[in-house]
């Protein structure tokens, strides 16, 4: 089996953890959450490239969290809707305080 060539991400995403050690596999869904939140187009594209659309989205429509910003640039790229992603259904279900 071929081994697929790793994507090249900025180091900003991965602030926190160790990047040189982060294993695009093993942590799959840590990365692709992770690109989505905090990256830009061209990491997006790379993760694509990388990871594939079905696998991105599997991880993505399950996630525990998701800000809305992601979830509807999730939603546009793989043609869903944002009640398909279960953190969006979740928020639905505990709204916070009124904003005044």
């Amino acid at each position: 089996m071929m081994e697929r060539e790793k994507p090249v991400f900025e180091k900003r995403i991965f602030w926190d953890v160790n990047f040189e050690q982060l294993d695009y596999d093993k942590r799959a869904a840590f990365v692709i959450e992770r690109v989505f939140e905090r990256g830009d187009v061209q990491d997006i594209r790379n993760c694509r490239r990388y990871y594939g659309d079905e696998k991105i989205r599997d991880v993505l429509v399950g996630a525990k969290w998701l800000s809305p910003h992601t979830i509807y640039l999730a939603a546009a790229l793989f043609n869903n809707t944002p009640n398909d992603y279960s953190c969006f259904r979740q928020a639905q279900l505990n709204r916070g305080h009124w904003h005044y």
